[in-house]
């Protein structure tokens, strides 16, 4: 007798050897109890979820003379006849018989009566790939079938069938099958056969599986051939997988970052003769563990990973940022079906890992956001410097508050840097300061306030050109914010040497005025040098300043105030 694949070999014949789905055999078995079967079913589902077996055993089972538990007994006579073949039970396969004449054909013989049991079940696999004339032909069969008829379609692609034959069926839903309960099946089948195995040689095959038991049975197959103990290495080896450490090594590399060292390691990968595809799938698996193990407590029972290979995980996903994890992740997961199509993939694969490796010359919002991640880890740490990898705005802003100075039972002065400003067009000599030398016995520190404006304006400086400059130093400030958004709809002019700011509103008014938005705003212009006085219109003072100048500018006429 010719060798059986395991997948065929080990096919269940009943409904309790199947694996999960226990919706659809429960439906199943209760139709078959309460004697309620349908005309019509369509089994829809992933590939190698059970779908075809499920037909079978349900074929069976509805012409089982004493079906045990919903399954067909395999003892009676229509039982034997079944499985030595017979014409009760045909399988067709859409892909290969999808035109109008072969439902055709199959719309006449359903006519016939069945021969050993009760019903004629037709199987139609794939079903899919039949045209739309086939679609039509098989329509007013499906829709009232001889009373012997039964219709079972499956398919991995339920959005191609018509909305008339989906109205016509009961449909079931095949999962896909967990990880665990692809071990258990898998370690039944090895201990069956008497073959010795590794744990995480078995939990390997169960995931490249990826929820398929016939996918999983067709790559144990295959590593059964390699060697006749299941092994992590062997199993690693027929799946064309990279070594596992040289992998993990690549990701941390990347994840550092660490470019030269990135491309030394991918570098030697590829020579050894691996796909740049398979090795673009390891790096995504070997992120996907990191990430596991940085966010679960449990990741080790999860991963179901030799104990030295999560090891090397768990250390790597330590130093590892969690923003950089999820940024090398998305570009390898971009770049997977981008190789499909390169004419060059080496080169794609390497400008993804320079990509991944080179957060500083990426403009991309996550980069930025890496980047920011590292200089809040260095400050954390205690280092007070910073170094050309940080945007230039978010350094000035981090080296203000790493080196602003604290003084000891008094609040600091105010200090040029608190107000970062643009720089000024116009050439100026700082001012020399004077070193204040500290009594030996003094308890305070005092430090010198500016004689003169440390950043002098023209001569000619326009009242635009002087608001522009304190408007532009409170936006540069964060603290400030709120003076800022007060200080925008101010109106100003200069009286003399002296800015004068006003505002009709006599909440802005007194919130101008108070202590400590007088001081920032004193700051402010005594770094410019300018005098300023904040007025509000329509008061009495500013009345009288407008009866001033009025008297002022018509010195030859009388000015009579009438009071309300």
């Amino acid at each position: 007798m010719a060798h059986l694949s395991l997948y065929r070999q080990y096919r269940p014949d009943s409904f309790d050897k199947m694996v999960r789905q226990e919706h659809v055999v429960r439906i199943l078995k209760n139709q078959i109890e309460k004697k309620t079967v349908g005309h019509a079913y369509l089994f829809t589902g992933p590939r190698g979820t059970g779908k075809t077996s499920v037909a079978r055993i349900f074929a069976r089972a509805v012409n089982c003379e004493k079906p045990e538990n919903g399954s067909p007994c395999g003892k009676c006579a229509v039982c034997r006849a079944l499985s030595e073949g017979s014409l009760d039970i045909s399988e067709i396969d859409a892909a290969s018989n999808n035109g109008v004449n072969e439902m055709r054909d199959l719309r006449e013989k359903v006519q016939y009566p069945p021969v050993s049991g009760k019903y004629k079940v037709y199987i139609i696999d794939e079903v899919h790939m039949l045209t739309d004339s086939a679609f039509n032909a098989l329509l007013k069969t499906l829709e009232e079938p001889p009373q012997h008829a039964i219709f079972i379609l499956a398919t991995t692609e339920p959005q191609k069938l018509p909305a008339t034959i989906l109205s016509r069926c009961m449909r079931l839903d095949f999962k896909l099958i967990p990880t665990d309960d692809l071990v258990k099946h898998l370690k039944s089948i090895l201990k069956e056969m008497g073959t010795k195995y590794e744990d995480e040689a078995v939990e390997a095959i169960a995931r490249a599986g990826a929820g398929s038991d016939r996918d999983m049975l067709s790559i144990a197959e295959m590593c059964l051939a390699y060697a006749d103990k299941l092994t992590y290495d062997g199993v690693t080896a027929v799946l064309g997988a990279a070594d596992f450490k040289e992998t993990c090594t690549l990701a941390g590399q990347l994840i550092a970052p660490d470019l030269s060292s990135a491309l030394t390691t991918a570098e030697k990968i590829l020579s050894a003769g691996r796909s740049v595809g398979v090795l673009c799938r390891d790096i995504l698996q070997a992120l996907n563990m990191i990430a596991i193990a940085k966010a679960c407590s449990n990741a080790e029972s999860l991963l179901m990973i030799p104990k030295e290979h999560f090891r090397l995980v768990s250390k790597i996903a330590e130093v590892a940022d969690s923003r950089a994890i999820l940024r090398v992740t998305d570009i390898f997961v971009r770049l997977e079906p981008e190789l499909r199509y390169a004419t060059s993939p080496r080169i794609s694969f390497e400008t993804a890992v320079m990509r991944a490796a080179l957060p500083n010359a990426d403009l991309d919002l996550d980069a930025l956001a890496v980047r920011v991640s590292g200089v809040e880890k260095r400050l954390s740490e205690g280092v007070t410097f910073l170094n050309a990898d940080v945007p230039l705005s978010v350094e000035r802003e981090i080296e203000r508050e790493v080196t602003k100075p604290v003084i000891k039972d008094e609040e600091p002065p105010f200090e040029a840097g608190d107000f970062p400003m643009e720089e000024p067009t116009f050439d100026y000599e700082e001012p020399p300061i004077e070193e204040v030398k500290k009594p030996e016995k003094a308890k305070k520190v005092e430090l010198p306030k500016p004689q003169e404006p440390i950043l002098p304006l023209p001569k000619d400086a326009s009242a635009e050109m002087v608001f522009g400059k304190f408007m532009r130093a409170l936006r540069k400030t964060g603290s400030n914010g709120v003076l800022y958004t007060m200080c925008s709809d101010l109106e100003f002019f200069f009286e003399g040497e002296t800015l004068i700011l006003t505002t009709t509103s006599d909440t802005i008014y007194r919130a101008l005025i108070r202590d400590d938005h007088s001081k920032t705003m004193k700051d402010v212009f005594g770094i410019l040098g300018v005098a300023f006085e904040v007025r509000q219109k329509g008061t009495k003072t500013e009345t009288k300043h407008g009866i001033g100048e009025l008297e002022q500018n018509f010195s030859d006429y009388t000015v009579q105030v009438k009071e309300k």
